[in-house]
Order: C-alpha cells, then sequence, then structure tokens
C-alpha cells in the first residue's frame, strides 16, 4: 500500500492541493454570505430563502466533498513513507490548524441551521471577525509547510 502511495505522490499531492483550494475558497466565502445575510435580509422573505440556498448549496455541494477529499488526500500523505517527520514541529503545527479549520467549518453548519430556523443571533461584524479565522490558519498552515521548521 505504501509503495502505491510513493508511486502515486504527485497525483495525490495535486488532488490535494485542488481540494484545500475549493475548501478555502468556501470558508473565505460563506462567513461573507453570513455578514449579508445578517444585516440585510428580513427573516421569511424571498431573498432569505435565496440566502439560505445558496449558503446551503454552498457548504454541502462544495466545501464538505471539498473538506473530505483534504483529509482523505492529505492522510495518504501523511502515511507515504518520507514525507512527514513528526520529530519536527512543522506537521503538529499543521495538523493543529487543519483540525481548528474543520471545526470551524462544523461551526458555520451550524450558523447556517441557525440561519435555516430563524434563530440566527450572530451579528453582521461578529461574521466579519469569524471570516478572519481561516485566513489566520491558512498562513500558518502555508509557513509551516514551506518553511518546515
Amino acid at each position: 500500500m505504501t509503495d502505491m502511495l510513493g508511486n502515486y505522490y504527485l497525483w495525490i499531492k495535486s488532488l490535494h492541493v485542488i481540494a484545500v483550494i475549493a475548501w478555502m475558497a468556501g470558508l473565505f466565502y460563506l462567513p461573507r454570505l453570513y455578514v449579508y445575510h445578517a444585516e440585510q435580509v428580513a427573516l421569511g422573505t424571498a431573498t432569505d430563502t435565496m440566502f439560505q440556498t445558496m449558503e446551503r448549496r454552498l457548504l454541502m455541494a462544495i466545501m464538505t466533498p471539498a473538506c473530505i477529499a483534504t483529509w482523505v488526500f492529505g492522510l495518504c500523505l501523511v502515511v507515504t513513507p518520507g514525507i512527514v517527520d513528526w520529530s519536527m514541529t512543522w506537521p503538529w503545527i499543521k495538523a493543529a490548524c487543519v483540525i481548528a479549520m474543520t471545526v470551524f467549518h462544523l461551526w458555520l453548519g451550524r450558523c447556517k441551521d441557525a440561519f435555516a430556523s430563524g434563530t440566527n443571533q450572530i451579528t453582521g461584524r461578529q461574521f466579519r471577525l469569524m471570516n478572519e479565522v481561516p485566513t489566520v490558519l491558512m498562513v500558518l498552515i502555508v509557513i509551516s509547510v514551506i518553511v518546515k521548521y
């Protein structure tokens, strides 16, 4: 199995990067949709329904499959011999950040459910602040993986 992973390393790495890009796009965009939904849309209107549809489709059709693919291909890379040296700091930082990003993804799903049930209590300003979370995590991940300290 590990020999096969080594043979397909560049393909797996490419698919991992593609999945990460798709996931990150959603992690940046969905909180922005929530900002506008929270600030400018009245409950029960056609616009409210449209926002809920956009948010649900983004989360379920793009972000969640991309998150799963990121994890699957990332774990394939982790178990490929010679790729990750767990005695270094960088894989631990990356792992912690990816877990945090996944928790953020799950939180966004709960926010979607709150909008759908009409119980959202988070303001547009709070969503703007939360929109910085994936940026900080991405910076930490990229620096740790490239610099490998």
